[in-house]
């Protein structure tokens, strides 16, 4: 028997089913997302049992090691965090319950060496500048206070505080 066996026809696709070439686009290296800082755990007892002169009499025999204090954006990075940790309340600076307004979050960081007076009093500056952009003029304290006031605008406010704080090299 003879065979006869057709060639298949290669096929082609039109002009306008055919895939069009697709260049890649160049892909910008992402930057890395900056660290924010982590609030402190609660300081351990012998931190809250030992007065701070004695701490800082026992680092400089390095005996004990306090951490390390920060620029007032890190600081008032740290505020917040403190709030999202322990909860943030009003018209006390530390509730019965342990909720922290934004002085007593300040407070705690200062007490436990992770800010100086000096960068507590820079991060209070940039925080009433951020107010008086606003419009607002009073103490942050006293904001905190208002009655409606909100933990989102009170995120809001440390934010665009310790943004401006970074943006002038603090």
């Amino acid at each position: 028997m003879n065979e006869t066996r057709t060639q298949p026809k290669p096929r082609t696709a039109t002009p306008a089913a055919a895939p069009a070439r697709v260049h890649p686009t160049p892909v910008r290296p992402a930057r890395p997302l900056p660290v924010l800082p982590t609030a402190p755990q609660a300081p351990g007892w012998t931190h809250r049992l030992l007065p701070a002169p004695l701490r800082r009499t026992m680092a400089g025999l390095g005996w004990w090691q306090n951490p390390t204090p920060q620029r007032p954006s890190t600081h008032l990075e740290q505020t917040l965090d403190v709030l999202h940790r322990y909860g943030w309340c009003q018209s006390l600076d530390v509730s019965p319950t342990g909720r922290m307004c934004i002085r007593g979050a300040q407070t705690l960081l200062e007490r436990t060496g992770h800010v100086t007076p000096h960068a507590r009093e820079r991060a209070v500056a940039y925080m009433q500048h951020t107010l008086t952009q606003a419009g607002i003029q009073m103490s942050f304290f006293t904001w905190n206070d208002l009655p409606g006031q909100t933990l989102p605008a009170v995120e809001n406010l440390l934010v665009s505080a310790s943004r401006a704080a970074r943006a002038n090299g603090e």
